[in-house]
């Protein structure tokens, strides 16, 4: 009988693949508030421009309340000095627009009753969020689940990512099928960062371990040591375009550990191939951790030699708006801006229902290849 980890090779090797292409607008999007008691005696866009200014400027809400895309108690409500009440149900309808380009296949690498691991492209977002609410893994996962129902009308449950992976990060990314699978994994990740957080000189390799993560990346410069440890804590700056902050190499943040190895050496390039274990899980870690250490990923559209942003002004977005009202998308790159060389290559895992170990690998894009990798490659082709 196979071992599950076998199971996942086998599949691995089939080539499976899903997907549908994108539509060319989405759905929009529908935002629901209720008034509360402290809220009551605001009028429309006093509401709607200081609880959601970073929505649209206030110009942009009028033109939205003028555009009757938001309604009041079930009536469209055009008259933006009407004064709100207490428990009052507001809705606005973002209306639909064309996301940009994104990819949309997803290769399956390992799936059994309980988990599905998919090798996901760079440039695809895994949960909605800013520009992309649809293009995203999550609805090709809803798409996949409707597609192979028995009936239109039977109620299964569709997988749901249990970590993030960047959008221009390619590689594994862990799937939960089961409720019991979902809440499995979501503790194992919790648990790796919350042996960093308790005390990042711990030695992590004493703590058993349910998941482990390898990352592929290529950087800049040579990297002189075989093997670096990273201990730079992480933390969140304001930044234009980016509601809740971005996330920054900061003595103030939170504890991260990451262990670099180095595969092969560019001299004439100057460039580094290194293979990167993260013992933590803080947003875009590995991309600040190296540009911390001098080395930013070949690339990186955002980070510079220190972890911090390539530029920076303290004013948040002009106040121009777009033709929804909502601001423009700034100048200054986003974190979601691709073009970096990222790819989660292994993934090592204790199965949730049976405490097997599994090893999952997603094949190597081939700039990330080392030559000895690309050689064997051509020799069985």
């Amino acid at each position: 009988m196979l071992r599950s980890s076998e199971r996942g090779l086998i599949q691995s090797e089939r080539g499976k693949a899903f997907g549908l292409p994108w539509p060319e607008l989405n759905d929009g999007l529908f935002y629901n508030d209720v008034v509360s008691a402290s809220d009551s005696e605001l009028t429309l866009i006093e509401f709607y421009s200081t609880k959601h200014r970073n929505s649209a400027p206030l110009q942009g809400w009028l033109q939205r309340i003028e555009n009757g895309q938001i309604k009041v108690d079930g009536r469209v409500a055009k008259d933006p000095g009407i004064v709100l009440s207490a428990g009052s149900e507001l809705v606005y309808h973002r209306l639909p627009w064309k996301e940009p380009d994104a990819p949309y296949l997803l290769e399956v690498l390992y799936e059994d009753n309980d988990l599905i691991a998919l090798n996901k492209p760079s440039g695809l977002q895994v949960l909605p969020g800013g520009l992309f609410q649809q293009r995203t893994v999550l609805k090709q996962l809803q798409w996949q689940t409707i597609k192979q129902s028995p009936s239109p009308s039977s109620q299964v449950s569709h997988p749901v990512p249990v970590h993030r992976l960047g959008r221009g990060t390619s590689g594994i990314l862990l799937c939960a099928k089961t409720k019991l699978a979902k809440t499995c994994l979501a503790a194992y990740f919790a648990d790796k960062t919350s042996v960093i957080d308790a005390a990042s000189n711990t030695n992590t390799e004493l703590h058993e371990r349910k998941i482990t993560k390898i990352y592929r990346a290529l950087v800049n410069g040579i990297v002189d040591e075989d093997k670096v440890i990273i201990k730079q804590p992480i933390g969140i700056m304001r930044y234009p375009g980016v509601a809740k902050g971005l996330y920054v190499a900061s003595p103030s943040g939170k504890p991260a550990l990451s262990k670099v190895d180095v595969l092969e050496r560019d001299v004439l390039r100057n460039k580094t191939l290194v293979q990167v274990e993260i013992q933590s899980g803080r947003p875009h870690q590995i991309r600040i951790h190296l540009a911390f250490i001098g080395h930013p990923l070949v690339g990186d559209p955002l980070y510079v030699v220190g972890g911090q942003p390539k530029s920076f002004t303290s004013e948040f977005a002009d106040e121009t708006f777009a033709q929804d009202g909502g601001y423009e998308r700034p100048v200054n790159p986003v974190p979601g801006d691709c073009g970096y060389y990222l790819h989660a290559h292994q993934l090592d895992i204790s199965h949730p229902t049976t405490d097997e170990e599994i090893k999952i690998t997603a094949p190597l894009p081939s700039v990330l290849k080392t030559q000895e990798e690309a050689r064997e490659v051509d020799i069985y082709q």
